[in-house]
């Protein structure tokens, strides 16, 4: 009787076949990590050539609630890359980026950056908007045990106020406050825009009413937030912006708070 296995050292074999599975593998899984962000790209919007190994095919994905389809890898860069408000403090690659437009939290640097996503709403599992204002969503409330905010003043790091709160979005999902929905009474006219519910703080001042207070930004800054296309949703694409204006304000609100703390 011959055995299988006359002549041939199996172990040695198994190794040799665990060797090629796991080389391919590691081929596999970084082919796949390289679906989204790549080709690499600088902050000018130059781009690395792409790998002949590491680089996968196009896959087509079929977006949920009629959103199209997308396919990735692609050779969309960023769309702000050709537009940037801003120079770099020094002459190499990786120098910081100084905004040099008007105002330096709509430029898009720093902590002031976002990225273009969708410009759709942030979808519910049947394809309805999840954010919406408590005047749409008649079933939500404020809880008793919490302050209501509608009608409240708000004021910003100066103390100088925008205006009031006229309304509360909330995230139906998730059950909680996204934003809080202001009429400013500075500027030229009126304007109703979002105030990141995160970015606030509930003050008694002295006069014992209270206030929202907003550190990031001052009163006067309140005139450039922004806006939402319809008065009732708000896209992905829009609370990019509307997220990057607040948090660019912690560093560019003021000049002193882009100087060293001592």
């Amino acid at each position: 009787m011959v055995e299988l296995t006359q002549g041939y050292d199996v172990g040695l074999l198994t190794f040799y076949v665990f060797v090629v599975f796991f080389i391919g593998l590691v081929i596999h899984l970084q082919r796949e990590s390289r679906r989204e962000g790549f080709p690499l790209e600088d902050d000018v919007g130059n781009k690395d050539k792409t790998s002949w190994l590491f680089t996968p095919e196009p896959k087509t994905f079929n977006l949920p609630h009629g959103m199209g389809d997308i396919a990735v890898p692609n050779d969309k860069g960023d769309p702000n890359s050709e537009n940037v408000k801003g120079r770099q403090v020094a002459n190499f690659s990786g120098a910081p980026w100084q905004p040099t437009g008007d105002n330096p939290m709509l430029d898009g640097i720093g902590p002031g950056a976002w990225t273009e996503r969708a410009d759709v709403p942030d979808p519910m599992h049947d394809g309805t908007a999840k954010i919406v204002p408590m005047r749409v969503l008649k079933e939500a409330s404020i809880a008793t045990q919490d302050v209501d905010p509608r009608g409240l003043r708000v004021v910003g790091c100066d103390l100088i106020v925008a205006g009031r709160v006229k309304d509360v979005w909330v995230d139906r999902m998730e059950h909680a406050i996204r934003y809080y929905e202001l009429e400013t009474e500075i500027g030229e006219e009126p304007r109703t825009v979002l105030v990141p519910a995160n970015m606030v703080t509930i003050k008694t001042p002295r006069d014992r009413e209270k206030v929202l207070y907003v550190h990031a930004i001052t009163g006067e800054q309140f005139t450039q937030v922004p806006t939402t296309k319809k008065k009732t949703e708000v896209t992905l694409l829009e609370e990019e912006k509307i997220m990057a204006y607040y948090g660019a304000g912690l560093l560019y609100a003021t000049p002193a708070r882009q100087e060293a703390w001592f």
